[in-house]
């Protein structure tokens, strides 16, 4: 247990580049808290104690505002930045070296008793605000984008992105181990390559049949900007 709990400082000293040190997370860190507290409602689930485990649960989500049920399972250096709105159901599994950001919903889409919430991989990184829903395996070493919503399983080494989440395969597997995958900016956008791909196409036939293209269609710029002459704003 005290090499879990080292643990999980570790891994919040690693992802989190504002830690200095680890008696600044261990003190102020509610993520931490609340993955320290979950460890011991996990144990006593287990051990017979449930309305206890409940309790204790309960009493964490009030003071770290993440809600953890007590049988959910998660592994080692699993850290929870920011911490606040994250809700992980009772029959969740979470790999080892876990990343999540805060609002995001490892849930369940059944009454049913049984398995009926996600099972995450290892390295596996949820952006702010994501939810991943009923009984679905997230592979090893996926990114799930900000505000995505994920409801069906997604193969190791993916990113997923957008409403309902879209599965994309990586262009290069990542190496193992390497650096925690981050960086939101590089993130794909799957309605604008596709609106792009579009335009180019139009461009191809209005200039077969036409022998140019049409002007003055709204559309960005090769920076990406949009022009507001097109707009009501």
């Amino acid at each position: 247990m005290l090499a879990t709990l080292r643990g999980d400082l570790q891994a919040a000293r690693e992802r989190d580049p504002a830690a200095r040190t680890s008696l600044e997370i261990a003190l102020c860190y509610p993520g931490v808290h609340a993955v320290w507290a979950h460890r011991i409602d996990h144990w006593l689930w287990h051990h017979g104690f449930r309305l206890l485990a409940r309790v204790g649960s309960a009493v964490a989500r009030v003071l770290t505002g993440v809600d953890i049920h007590p049988g959910a399972e998660l592994g080692r250096g699993l850290f929870i930045d920011h911490a606040t709105g994250v809700v992980i159901g009772e029959t969740a599994h979470v790999g080892g070296d876990v990343t999540l950001y805060q609002g995001v919903t490892l849930g369940g889409t059944s009454l049913e008793r049984g398995k009926r919430h996600p099972t995450v991989g290892d390295r596996v990184v949820i952006g702010a605000g994501a939810k991943v829903l009923g009984p679905i395996a997230v592979g090893d070493d996926s990114r799930i984008g900000a505000n995505a919503v994920v409801v069906r399983p997604v193969p190791p080494n993916s990113v997923v992105v957008g409403v309902p989440g879209q599965v994309i395969a990586r262009s290069r597997s990542r190496p193992v181990p390497a650096r925690v995958d981050l960086d939101d900016t590089l993130m794909p956008d799957l309605v604008g390559t596709s609106l792009q791909s579009l335009l180019r196409r139009v461009d191809q036939l209005e200039t077969v049949v036409n022998g140019h293209a049409a002007e003055g269609d709204a559309r960005p710029s090769e920076s990406g900007v949009w022009s507001g002459e097109d707009f009501s704003i």
